[in-house]
């Protein structure tokens, strides 16, 4: 049972592991049939399939898999030739299928306005889980983000502590504001987020761009923010814009 507390542990803090079990084990397998190993990105496990070459190899093959996010089924002999030079002369077959469990996609919307309502809404659709931040409590209100799974309202340098940021995270800036999207920007570029696109036009993200850089800010970091943020439809209403912003989102999702 411990190993599943950790799935369920895993899974609350966003966190991306995998899951080896062994689904065949014939006489003179190290381990039995049902038989898990729970790994984590960092390679870190809990759990054994039998120790020696195998578990390595499956730790390895399991690191892949996380970052892959498909499974694997591997098959080993361990008698014979094969079987010690995986450190293992028991003897013989066990195959162990290595599954991932990912952390569910959030997407963090900051600023709560016309924009992120649409955004929100084609987001829950999608399967995003919706994190809504705002200072302003009206704006941020339950009311109008029925899909939102976590509505933090707080001053932004406040809120960024609050949030579990990891490489499922993808980050819309719309604040409304310059001077706070630069706030969110500078943090979010300092983050494992997979996506960061902030609304606005080039010459907003020129000055705000060039502002970071004079603060140090990397220009290899600058490069990766989408901004104008979303795909090129012509979008002119809230309902496109969210359109264009979720499709370019999608886009990335589904090409990693």
């Amino acid at each position: 049972m411990d190993i599943y507390q950790e799935i369920v542990k895993a899974i609350a803090e966003g966190e991306s592991i995998a899951l080896a079990t062994v689904v065949l084990a014939t006489a003179g397998s190290p381990r039995k049939e049902g038989t898990k190993m729970l790994i984590r990105k960092d390679g870190s496990t809990m759990g054994t399939v039998g120790g020696g070459g195998v578990e390595d190899q499956v730790r390895q093959e399991a690191l892949e898999v996380i970052e892959e996010g498909k499974p694997r089924l591997l098959h080993f002999g361990l008698a014979g030739e094969e079987g010690e030079q995986r450190g293992m002369i028991c003897g013989g077959r066990m195959d162990v299928f290595i599954e991932p469990i990912l952390s569910q996609s959030t997407l963090y919307l900051f600023g709560a306005g016309h924009v992120s309502l649409p955004v929100a809404k084609i987001g829950k659709l999608l399967g995003f889980r919706v994190v809504v931040v705002d200072r302003n409590p009206e704006s941020a209100d339950p009311g109008r983000f029925p899909e939102a799974d976590m509505i933090l309202v707080e001053q932004w340098e406040q809120a960024f502590p609050k949030l579990q940021i990891n490489d499922s995270s993808y980050i819309v800036i719309l604040t409304g504001n310059h001077i706070t999207d630069q706030i969110v920007l500078e943090w979010a570029l300092g983050t494992e987020a997979k996506y960061v696109g902030m609304i606005g036009s080039k010459n907003k993200r020129e000055a705000i761009f060039s502002n970071l850089s004079a603060k140090g800010m990397a220009k290899e970091l600058l490069n990766k923010v989408h901004s104008p943020i979303g795909l090129e439809i012509h979008a002119e209403t809230p309902d496109e814009i969210a359109v264009s912003i979720l499709a370019q989102i999608v886009k990335i999702r589904r090409a990693s």
